[in-house]
């Protein structure tokens, strides 16, 4: 499903900047692996931000429940997401 929306995406892409309609394995796949990585690296993020909203937020909310939920996710996918590689 995610390469059937990232397939979309580039080929709207292309039409809106007028760089034709066909979209490449070689693009599908280098976007592939652009958006995995900037996804593992948006779980470790969360996953910080939410240490140092636990220790200094005064909102009533389980901000370490939720580091715990982004961590957790960050180190499940970690060893697929460096395992990727852009196409030569």
């Amino acid at each position: 499903m995610q390469l059937d929306w990232l397939h979309t995406y580039l080929q709207a892409y292309k039409l809106f900047t007028k760089k034709g309609e066909e979209v490449s394995q070689r693009e599908l796949e280098t976007l592939y692996v652009q958006v995995n990585k900037f996804a593992l690296a948006s779980h470790f993020f969360w996953g910080f931000w939410a240490l140092i909203q636990a220790k200094y937020s005064t909102i009533e909310f389980d901000f370490l429940g939720y580091a715990v939920l982004r961590f957790n996710q960050y180190f499940k996918t970690k060893p697929a997401v460096m395992a990727l590689e852009i196409p030569k």
